[in-house]
């Protein structure tokens, strides 16, 4: 993840996953717009990282889980980071909450000095 294609990319292949669970309409747009976000911060951030995409399966439900992971300066303050509004890239500050909403499950993991971020995000079919 080093450029805005590979965003594309990320986003496509995650519809892709989704639709092949059975994901639709709305829910293939919210998807798409959970891994823009995350990417997107990778790119303004950290430079380089990667998305992951998988299936998940928890007894009968079935879902997608997203994995966001860079290795760059790391976010000193998780909790405020997390909050609408607030940005140090002097963006709006609403993609990692707004990623937050638009999913059924969120988890962020920090380290500064170069341990970088992981966002894992989860979402159920249903």
């Amino acid at each position: 993840m080093a450029t805005d294609r590979d965003i594309v990319a990320a986003r496509e292949i995650g519809k892709a996953v989704a639709r092949e669970l059975g994901f639709d309409g709305v829910d293939l747009v919210v998807i798409a717009t959970a891994i823009s976000e995350v990417a997107r911060n990778i790119i303004s951030y950290a430079v380089h990282g990667e998305v992951e995409v998988a299936e998940l399966r928890n007894g009968h439900r079935r879902g997608i889980e997203m994995v966001a992971r860079d290795r760059g300066p790391g976010i000193a303050d998780v909790e405020r980071a997390m909050q609408d509004g607030y940005s140090t890239g002097g963006g709006l500050g609403l993609g990692l909450p707004g990623s937050r909403r638009l999913v059924d499950e969120f988890s962020i993991e920090s380290s500064t000095g170069g341990g970088g971020t992981t966002v894992t995000m989860r979402k159920w079919l249903g």
